[in-house]
């Protein structure tokens, strides 16, 4: 799915060399797709239509604000945890208004059109023609295949004029593919997971299928629910429930049946469901559907409902806002963002999306560097799932690293995989990465799939930021930001059971299937940053600094986690419903995550380890 970024954009001078620009431009660097530098196939038409953000520079510039956040999140400074209200934040930080007129002025000159300037000045909008735009950033617009596509992007970095260089961050939409309008979609699909399984992990044992590494392997959990959950990382112990705090979700799109969906779960599984009130959504007047950019939003509601249960189920009476997307693509997440900011009403927020970092560009990178660092100013914690592709090699075919979570200003959760037992407590974890055997046509032996590494946590160490002062005395090795910072559940073998409306062969209703991945540790973290600040009275804002600070003097705060080899039997309908068309069994290994590996201390694939009750009072009294 689309991504969003999370870095400064760095300005150069140099020479424009096309028809209306400045010979004294400034270039943006970043600011092309990478598959810009391949050949042209040919150029846009000149009369094509282009809609544009120019993202404009803080009061002050992007390094005053990330010089802020880090004394404002740094155990020990002296403006620790002294967070701003919105309304102060404008105050020293918002473009001004001669920026605005600047940029505008500079846009119309190129013969675009100003469209919106954004309420808190973060952008101003225009559009145009192909010429018009080409005018305005001094590069030629070509169309290009990528990905199987044909696509529009500029010939090279965007340059805008020194005059107002110093006033840009960055500029989106030279590559902005058409939208549709569309609605809330209908429910997804039903799926339902196979039997047997297991209620909590290693109750039932595989005896009739051949051993896996000279054992018998337990079938895979039915689910986890969330008392289990809660119970493995310590949340009961503490009797904390995220009382007084709210916690948003960032996803696109909205899933029409949540609140219902979410209410049976609770009520199914032994929890409260929502009070009237306790949830909400802030959503677009309008979605937009972008084909073959990224999934649809019937595939998008499985991730709302897997979030909203999840941070629920973790953190039972906090207030969930769920902030939806008008669409997938950047630009759109970036709004729902500013949302959270301008709301002002959440402590935490969980973001379960991002792409591959070659994938950004600087425009992206600035727009969303600025709602986080403004979030962060004012207290609230950004949570970003730290990637369910390893490190991208099986399918990008190089190594790669996660966006925005590699960001050195984000907290990346990355994810393990997770066995508790009957009394809810931790047996074991190690770390997410899973290779598939299948069963032999003999039904004597497991052998490797010939494509075996399914998924397994994203991690690594950034090409693009250099390693923060905050990962000193804990990350060894490597170079560049590292990342995840910490992790919780994502294996799908070990995941939570969801439920939520699907549409069946026999009409539309509720069920409940397991899912994993950093889709569900970021979610779960949220609901434990939320009880954190119950216990703190107050909110913890940036968390990379404390997080570090007590894996360096405080390691019960968090859980190592171990390598464990093996793995489990998961049983699959063929048709995804029932044992109509039969069932297929696979091993599902544990701790094999492509070049990633789970080891002492921090790690690429677990990063600190999994928080715990002594995580959850390490804030405040």
């Amino acid at each position: 799915m689309a991504s969003c970024g999370l870095a400064a954009v760095v300005a150069a001078g140099g020479a424009a060399t096309a028809t209306g620009a400045s010979e004294h431009a400034v270039a943006l660097r970043g600011s092309a797709p990478a598959w810009t530098a391949h050949a042209a196939v040919r150029p846009a038409k000149a009369s094509g239509r282009v809609s544009v953000r120019v993202y404009l520079a803080p009061r002050g510039g992007l390094a005053a604000l990330q010089r802020a956040v880090a004394a404002v999140a740094t155990p020990g400074s002296a403006a620790y945890h002294h967070f701003l209200t919105p309304a102060q934040y404008r105050a020293r930080y918002e473009p001004t208004r001669a920026s605005v007129t600047s940029v505008s002025a500079w846009l119309r000159s190129a013969g675009l059109r100003i469209s919106a300037v954004e309420a808190s000045h973060r952008y101003v909008s225009a559009s145009g023609s192909v010429a018009a735009a080409e005018r305005a950033f001094g590069r030629k617009l070509n169309v290009y295949r990528h990905a199987g596509r044909l696509v529009r992007g500029p010939a090279g970095d965007a340059r805008v004029p020194a005059a107002v260089a110093g006033s840009v961050l960055g500029v989106t939409g030279l590559s902005t593919p058409t939208a549709a309008r569309t609605r809330i979609g209908p429910p997804p699909a039903g799926f339902r997971n196979a039997r047997p399984c297991s209620q909590s992990y290693g109750t039932i044992i595989a005896r009739s299928l051949p051993k896996f590494h000279g054992k018998h392997r337990p079938y895979a959990i039915c689910g986890y629910v969330p008392r289990q959950f809660r119970g493995a990382y310590g949340v009961t112990a503490t009797g904390l429930t995220g009382k007084g705090v709210g916690i948003g979700i960032v996803d696109a799109f909205a899933a029409g049946t949540i609140l219902k969906d979410a209410n049976i779960y609770a009520h199914r599984h032994g929890d409260r469901p929502f009070r009237k009130g306790q949830f909400s959504q802030s959503l677009p007047s309008s979605f937009a559907l972008h084909p073959n950019e990224c999934q649809t939003p019937s595939d998008w509601a499985g991730e709302e409902t897997l979030d909203v249960e999840a941070a629920h189920g973790m953190a039972r009476n906090a207030h969930v806002i769920y902030y939806g997307a008008k669409s997938c693509l950047n630009q759109d997440l970036e709004d729902a963002l500013a949302r959270v900011d301008d709301q002002n009403a959440v402590s935490v927020v969980s973001n379960s999306y991002g792409g591959p970092a070659s994938a950004e560009t600087a425009g992206d990178i600035a727009a969303e560097e600025q709602v986080v660092l403004q979030g962060e100013l004012q207290g609230i914690t950004f949570l970003f799932s730290s990637g369910d592709n390893g490190d991208w090699q099986p399918i990008e075919g190089f190594k790669d690293t996660d966006y925005p979570a590699s960001d050195p200003f984000v907290t990346a959760v990355g994810g393990t995989a997770t066995a508790i037992g009957r009394n809810n407590h931790l047996l074991w974890q190690t770390g997410w990465g899973t290779m598939k055997y299948d069963l032999a046509a003999s039904g004597r032996s497991w052998v490797l799939d010939p494509n075996p590494f399914l998924y397994g946590s994203g991690g690594g160490f950034s090409p693009l930021f250099p390693r923060p002062a905050y990962q000193h005395g804990v990350v060894h090795g490597g170079s560049g930001r590292a990342y995840p910072d910490l992790s919780l559940d994502a294996d799908v073998t070990t995941g939570m059971l969801v439920g939520e409306t699907q549409i069946f062969p026999k009409g539309t209703f509720y069920d409940e299937y397991r899912i994993g991945g950093t889709s569900l540790s970021s979610p779960l973290m949220a609901g434990m940053v939320a009880d954190a600040v119950q216990h703190a009275r107050s909110r913890l804002g940036f968390l990379n600094p404390a997080i570090y600070h007590l894996a360096r003097v405080h390691a019960g705060a968090f859980r190592d986690v171990g390598t464990r080899h093996g793995g489990n039997v998961r049983p699959d309908f063929v048709n995804g419903l029932n044992k109509a068309d039969g069932i297929v069994y696979s091993i599902r290994t544990f701790d094999q995550d492509t070049s990633l590996t789970t080891g002492p201390g921090w790690d690429d694939v677990t990063g600190v380890g999994t928080p715990n009750a002594v995580f959850l009072r390490a804030f405040g009294s």
